[in-house]
């Protein structure tokens, strides 16, 4: 009999299972089965407390936030589930339709609201994390499903990337659910139809949701993989022509309508073109019309996988050290995990790589999160089954120093700005405390490099949390590993990270003056009287959470771009746009009108005449002609 290596205790006790066919144990059994459920209500409760916790506060965000809440408002309200629209009958079509038809079904059950607009992502969340939790089990054991999931769970970018309506996370959901599919395929001489069809159905619930990245991740990641193992003949498989059958079933009706329901009128091109041409293949070249987005460096956006799953991938190097890369392993000698590995691993890099010739937001990456946060998880269930002595351990404790290390820095640098800092003045509004960046807001968190020494102040709480939590969180783990107990230690960062997740919501708030314009809406409503006109003075989006938040449809002066700009092009496109002179013909014209400015950019029209300052706040400005509203009116220049 040749000589077994075992790392394991794991292994050595299955190995010994199926050498002498030994069932499990009722007891065995049993343990097992509360370990599971005990593993899956931790999972659950971290996203509870994490993601279902934080969808009623703050505000929805002005850009894309509010903007694809209002594209779902709008098509409760028109009842068309093909052609989304904006700002009051604005065609929108930039964007696959999957998100918005969820956010448009929680509009209707529970009536729009935050956190209505949320719940669909949060429930995603959710449904991600039971995903990868399934996956790591089946690769790496319950741990290794436990730790993958807890890692996603609390890393700081799938967080911070559901802060805003986008549809990253469900790339994510549909690639994770396909790849488990793929890895039933592996296991069947002759894979099913369920585990087929199931795996088609993913790629066109992807597309669905992004477009055709949702198709060429999943077919890149699997074509490469069975590249690598020598094994393309297995797409041969699985049953290619009723898989696309079930694709195209899916997939193709929402296309097929919006092409019909949208085709080249006047100026606009029609939706096949702006669709799949300028949104995907220009906007993947950077040649996109209009650009209204900016591109992250290389460096950084590689860079960023270090903070997306931090404090996680402090264990990165190991986890990267367990794919396999001996071709010789490729090649039909790889064990189920060091199967898995390789798959997530594939998975991962194919979305960096991808992007890394494109056009490119800090938020790209997300669909190739749940990879990485496997390999750290299988990486962490070895650490916790190794032997006490195993290098697995000791490797452990180092990488647990050197976040002792992070840790410690971080907290020394939270601490001193927190106790630098002064304390904002009552009633005080974030934006004055500011120093203006508006060449970096086309990134995706760009206003907060707007921060100063001054503001800090406001985050004063936020800052020590982190801080002392981070310290804290980081000893723990070390300590507890220097005892050779790494369930605890790991729990202790997952502890450690909730509350850094949480300290982080509390700054988005204090921030959220300057990403939202909620306020200013209900100044507005307040003041509403039938006849009354909403203007914006630049983009739609700078402002775009009045329309939702009021239901009114807003004028646009000199804002026929960005988002607006293609719906703009149709026939039936609501004229709404003003020029500066159209809009000093309506502003002297006794029609009450709310004007929305940035206050660096009010138009000088506004001095034609007499006019009211209803609110500051965040930056912005609400300005009316209607005098009766004031006490003192500003007087004419």
């Amino acid at each position: 009999m040749p000589r077994l290596r075992l790392r394991t205790y794991n292994e050595a006790f299955m190995a010994a299972r199926i050498l002498f066919q030994e069932p499990l144990s009722p007891n065995l059994s049993r343990r097992r089965t509360r370990e599971h459920t005990l593993y899956l209500a931790i999972v659950v409760l971290v996203w509870a407390v994490v993601y279902l916790g934080t969808i009623f506060h703050p505000a929805l965000q002005d850009d894309a936030d509010t903007v694809h809440a209002e594209a779902a408002r709008e098509m409760v309200l028109t009842g068309d589930w093909v052609t989304l629209h904006i700002n009051g009958g604005f065609r929108y079509l930039e964007k696959a339709p999957l998100m918005y038809w969820c956010t448009a079904v929680s509009f209707k059950i529970f009536g729009v609201h935050d956190w209505s607009a949320r719940l669909p992502l949060a429930l995603g969340v959710l449904a991600l994390l039971l995903v990868i939790y399934r996956l790591g089990r089946r690769v790496y054991g319950e741990r290794g499903g436990l730790y993958s999931a807890l890692a996603m769970a609390t890393g700081f970018g799938p967080f911070v990337f559901t802060r805003i309506l986008i549809p990253d996370m469900g790339v994510a959901l549909w690639m994770a659910l396909g790849f488990d599919f793929f890895l039933s395929s592996l296991e069947q001489e002759r894979p099913s139809r369920t585990v087929c069809w199931g795996l088609a159905a993913t790629m066109a619930l992807n597309v669905l949701t992004k477009g055709l990245i949702g198709l060429v991740f999943p077919i890149a990641t699997i074509v490469i993989f069975l590249l690598l193992t020598s094994n393309l003949r297995r797409l041969l498989k699985l049953r290619l022509l009723s898989s696309v059958l079930v694709f195209l079933l899916i997939a193709a009706p929402w296309h097929v309508l919006a092409a019909i329901r949208n085709p080249a009128q006047g100026e606009a091109r029609g939706f096949l073109w702006f669709y799949f041409v300028n949104e995907h293949f220009l906007r993947y070249l950077n040649k996109r019309f209009p650009a209204d987005y900016d591109t992250v460096p290389l460096w950084l956006f590689w860079g960023l996988m270090l903070i997306w799953l931090m404090p996680w991938t402090a264990f990165i190097v190991q986890a990267l050290a367990e794919i396999p890369v001996r071709l010789r392993d490729w090649r039909g000698g790889l064990s189920p995990r060091q199967r898995g590995t390789l798959l997530f691993a594939v998975w991962m890099f194919v979305v960096l790589v991808f992007f890394s010739f494109s056009s490119r937001q800090e938020y790209y990456v997300i669909p190739g999160v749940p990879g990485l946060a496997l390999l750290l998880g299988g990486w962490l269930a070895r650490e916790s089954d190794s032997p006490l002595d195993s290098p697995e351990r000791r490797s452990g404790r180092i990488s647990a120093l050197v976040l002792v290390a992070i840790g410690l820095a971080a907290c020394a640098v939270c601490v001193t700005l927190a106790l630098r800092s002064q304390s904002p003045p009552p009633n005080y509004d974030i934006a004055e405390l500011l120093k203006k960046n508006p060449q970096d807001y086309a990134l995706s968190f760009g206003h907060f490099l707007d921060l100063t020494p001054q503001a800090m102040g406001a985050f004063k709480v936020p800052l020590l949390v982190t801080g002392i939590a981070f310290a804290l969180g980081a000893i723990a783990s070390w300590l507890l590993r220097r005892k050779n107990r790494a369930v605890a230690a790991n729990l202790a960062l997952a502890a450690m990270a909730v509350v850094l997740l949480l300290a982080a919501h509390r700054g988005l708030e204090i921030f959220s003056p300057v990403l939202s314009s909620k306020v200013l809406a209900e100044k507005i409503e307040a003041n509403w009287k039938p006849g009354a006109v909403v203007e914006e003075n630049g983009d739609y989006e700078s402002f775009s959470s009045v329309n939702f938040y009021t239901h009114h449809q807003t004028r646009i002066l000199n804002g026929r771009r960005n988002n607006i700009w293609y719906g703009a092009t149709f026939p039936d496109a609501p004229k709404i746009f003003d020029d500066n002179e159209s809009f000093q013909k309506l502003w002297q014209s006794g029609t009450p009108v709310f004007l929305l400015t940035a206050e660096e950019s009010t138009p000088s029209e506004v001095n034609s005449a007499p006019y009211c300052r209803l609110r500051k706040w965040g930056g912005k400005l609400l300005l009316t002609n209607a005098l009766k509203l004031c006490p003192v009116p500003l007087p004419a220049r």
